[in-house]
């Protein structure tokens, strides 16, 4: 199983960007996919999160109404558009994907089994 997150930069304040993942070796449309982000000195952070069956969509509160995440299963491919970036979602963006996670652990680190290696996303003020 492979994740490969890519598309994180440097943007000022106000931009947008695309990350994306795309996975192989695993039955993609069977797995809920999400994106986490850890900063300089704090803990692996949940960001936003697609159930393996698309029907729903779960956001941190700190990004919702400035990120989306899609799940294309026919690419095998899990998106995060991020919007009005702000300098505190500077970070490592990870992807992620679980089989077996349920709406209360969607947030937990420990509910995922792969995860990408990480695009760093720096925003300048």
């Amino acid at each position: 199983v492979q994740l490969q997150a890519f598309g994180g930069g440097l943007v000022q304040a106000g931009a947008s960007l695309r990350l994306s993942c795309v996975a192989c070796g695993l039955a993609f449309r069977s797995y809920t996919m999400a994106w986490f982000r850890q900063a300089p000195g704090k803990e692996r952070e949940f960001v936003a999160a697609e159930f393996r069956d698309s029907r729903s969509r779960s956001y941190a509160d700190s990004v919702k109404g400035r990120f989306a995440i899609h799940k294309d299963n026919a690419g095998n491919t899990v998106t995060l558009q991020m919007s009005s970036l702000k300098p505190e979602d500077s970070a490592v963006y990870f992807c992620a994907a679980g089989r077996q996670v349920i709406s209360s652990s969607i947030e937990r680190h420990q509910a995922y089994h792969y995860w990408g290696q990480g695009t760093q996303v720096t925003v300048s003020s």
